[in-house]
C-alpha cells in the first residue's frame, strides 16, 4: 500500500500517458490518500470484519452478514472500501463473492512529521 495523493496520482498517470515517464513499479499498488484516511477507514466495526475474515474464512459476503450481523448494503459499501485500499480481496468461488484477508499480521505505519512521505507496509 502507498500513500499517495490524489493530485500526485492524477500528475503521474497523466505523464504515464504523454510518454514523458515510465510507470512507476508500484503504479498498481492500491493506495491511500493519507495516512488520516487509512484511520478512519479502520473503525472498530472495520477491524472487526477484518478480524472475522481472516479467522472464520466465510464462505460468502452472505454468510459474512450473518456472522458481523451487519446489514447487506452497509457491508458491501464497507468491503468495498477496504478491497480499494488492499486490506482485502474480494474472488468469485462457485458464484459467490467471497471476501479474504490480504494482510498476514500487522500494518506498519510511518509518519513523516516534516514532509508528507508518509509510508504504510503490510507486516
Amino acid at each position: 500500500m502507498k500513500v499517495q495523493s490524489f493530485a500526485s496520482a492524477m500528475a503521474e498517470m497523466k505523464a504515464v500517458a504523454r510518454g514523458e515517464k515510465e510507470a512507476p513499479a508500484d503504479a498498481a499498488v492500491p493506495s491511500v490518500e493519507s495516512i488520516d484516511v487509512l484511520a478512519r477507514l479502520l473503525t472498530p466495526e472495520n477491524r472487526n470484519l477484518l478480524r472475522m475474515i481472516k479467522e472464520q474464512r466465510p464462505e460468502s459476503i452472505a454468510a459474512l452478514e450473518k456472522l458481523s450481523g451487519r446489514k447487506g448494503p452497509n457491508l458491501i459499501r464497507s468491503l468495498n472500501k477496504l478491497e480499494a485500499v488492499g486490506l482485502l480481496l474480494i474472488t468469485k468461488e462457485k458464484g459467490r463473492r467471497v471476501p479474504r484477508s490480504t494482510v498476514k499480521k500487522k500494518l506498519v505505519v510511518e509518519i513523516d512529521p516534516y514532509g508528507m512521505n508518509d509510508q504504510v507496509r503490510f507486516a
